[in-house]
């Protein structure tokens, strides 16, 4: 028998994964008795469950989801079917019919298509980017500002506040820019993952011009209409910003985290191990598609050029805003006001109606159409080597797409099994207003974790949750009402940070060329100490009355003792 500590770990990970996964669902079990038969069931949380208990005790991402989709496919047959035998073949069929409709659709909605169109035109123009060179020249000329462990995190960190029109744009760009650079000061791709992630989203759901905005507002303006409120939509989402206090606190956490060089838990061993032994992977890693993209470097001796790196990435972040402008009716505010280009409502506006998802898509052709004229007018490489690089790098996407289509399946299953609608169902019964919106912060992180995607959590919880806090208010817009909006966007985003099968999380594990798991791994103890921080010195304190810069102000300062403290236990050991 083999006893090796890899071994024994593995071992430890599959009892503590089953006995997790059966204590949620002797729960469930337990709390689904004496309610109404039409209620969400209980088994609406097995196949999620399935999957993050799978994927952390395998470490085997597309076997885990591959089985949670097969379930979801058979329990969805169950409740049609007279038998559970006679489920399992009709919910196989069903489960490859999810698997195809969350790419086309039935009603042709090409939105999927698009994204992993997206995903698979950046990875072929970061091939090319690495063939010409681009990128390695790209991280020479950050290598000036950047001259250390500290200062490259601290420019992956403010990169990644920068580029805060579109997550998914986010990862894919500053991801790649800055992986040379990282490894080459011996910092773990499981930090610069981290680092990636950890600012992707919040920055993305907080900004006033972002992709997110228009999402945001559409379903609290939905709310607010049919609630008859004195606010609309924008409002809502102005007011609860100061009461982000996962998002904010996720930022402020990784300044200081940055700033004092400490880590602990399972970030801390991968930083050891890039550190003393200069190996950013650990050797047993799963990387998606990064042998394949990796060997597009070094195909040509033409000199390095940092524009070869530089053009694509802004030809796609060019082409994506100005794409967003245009199609959301910028031409003609700009006709009619000329300032209109400085005004925050315009752009909200045209973020709101532009098609994100079909722009993203053209602007990655476009990069890549940018990446194969710097690398063969300005590198200067043969034909043959930048349609190598292209075709690797189209290699590489294939896992990742494949774990993206699986984990829509997924959230497919949950949809119909109304997975949301169960956990949501856990608000109902005596709250207070005092308790409203810690528990609703709480029950938006446990359903984006066990769903996967943030804005499936903000669709589901809003209708739900904001009528609730409207009555807890007393039929009006007040504070619980704010506070419940604000605990729903930030609990999605938790979700993003903390679940396997989040997208954000998976597009970070790829653009950062670091295994996934290991990245959910190193990941979720920062992530979940942040949102206790949130939940214990922000949101209730603020449901109690405390104002939101005093939330803020101790989440702060909490990280800040959280990694001082480390620093002094360290110097003394």
């Amino acid at each position: 028998m083999n006893n090796t500590p890899l071994c024994k770990r593995r071992r430890l990970s599959v009892w503590v994964a089953a006995t997790v996964f059966a204590a949620v669902c002797l729960l469930a079990w337990h709390w689904s008795h004496g309610r109404p038969a039409a209620a969400a069931p209980w088994i609406s949380i097995l196949p999620p469950l399935l999957a993050i208990s799978m994927a952390l005790a395998t470490n085997r991402v597309i076997a885990s989801l591959f089985a949670a989709v097969l379930l979801g496919g058979v329990l969805i047959a169950r409740e049609s079917s007279s038998s559970l035998w006679a489920a399992i073949p009709v919910g196989l069929w069903h489960a490859g019919r999810t698997i195809g409709g969350t790419v086309i659709p039935a009603d042709y909605d090409f939105t999927n298509l698009q994204i992993l169109a997206f995903v698979v035109l950046m990875m072929a123009t970061l091939g090319v980017m690495l063939a010409s060179g681009g990128l390695q020249a790209v991280a020479q000329w950050l290598s000036g500002y950047a001259r250390s462990r500290r200062s490259t995190q601290l420019m992956t960190v403010l990169l990644g506040l920068i580029v805060f029109i579109d997550d998914y744009a986010n990862t894919m760009i500053v991801g790649p820019t800055m992986r040379p650079l990282s490894d080459r000061h011996r910092i773990s791709r499981e930090k610069l993952a981290f680092l990636v992630d950890a600012t992707a989203a919040p920055i993305a759901g907080l900004a006033v011009v972002s992709t997110w905005i228009g999402y945001e507002v559409g379903l609290l303006g939905q709310q607010a209409a049919a609630l008859q409120l004195d606010r609309d939509g924008y409002s809502i989402f102005f007011d609860a910003i100061g009461f982000r206090l996962y998002c904010l606190g996720m930022i402020s956490f990784l300044l200081w985290n940055v700033l004092t060089g400490q880590d602990f838990g399972p970030m801390a061993t991968a930083e050891r191990r890039a550190r003393q032994l200069g190996k950013p992977l650990a050797d047993n890693a799963r990387v998606p598609g990064a042998k394949m993209l990796w060997a597009a470097s070094s195909v040509s001796d033409a000199p390095l050029r940092a524009w070869a790196g530089l053009a694509p990435i802004l030809a796609v972040l060019l082409f994506f805003l100005g794409g967003l402008w245009i199609d959301g009716g910028g031409l003609a505010a700009l006709q009619a006001d000329w300032l209109s280009l400085a005004r925050p409502a315009v752009w909200r506006h045209a973020l709101s109606t532009a098609d994100k998802n079909l722009l993203l898509t053209l602007a990655a052709s476009i990069g890549l159409a940018a990446a194969w004229l710097m690398a063969l007018t300005l590198a200067r490489i043969a034909f043959r080597h930048a349609l190598q690089a292209t075709l690797r790098g189209l290699l590489a996407a294939m896992l990742p797409v494949t774990i993206l289509v699986l984990a829509w399946s997924l959230n497919s299953c949950c949809g119909q099994l109304r997975t949301g609608q169960y956990l949501a169902d856990m608000l109902t019964g005596v709250i207070t207003p005092g308790l409203y919106p810690p528990v609703v912060f709480v029950v938006a992180c446990l359903a984006a974790v066990s769903m996967g995607t943030s804005w499936g959590t903000m669709g589901i919880l809003i209708p739900i949750a904001l009528p609730v806090a409207v009555a807890l208010d007393g039929g009006v817009y007040g504070r619980v009402t704010v506070l419940a909006a604000a605990a729903i966007l930030d609990g999605a985003i938790f979700g993003d940070h903390c679940s396997p099968i989040s997208d954000t999380t998976i597009l970070s594990s790829a653009a950062s060329s670091c295994d996934h798991m290991a990245h959910v791994r190193t990941q979720a103890p920062y992530s979940l100490l942040v949102a206790a921080l949130a939940l214990v010195l922000g949101y209730i304190p603020a449901a109690q009355g405390a104002p939101w810069w005093l939330g803020l102000c101790a989440v702060t300062a909490a990280s800040g003792v959280v990694f001082g403290g480390l620093a002094l236990l360290r110097r003394k050991g």
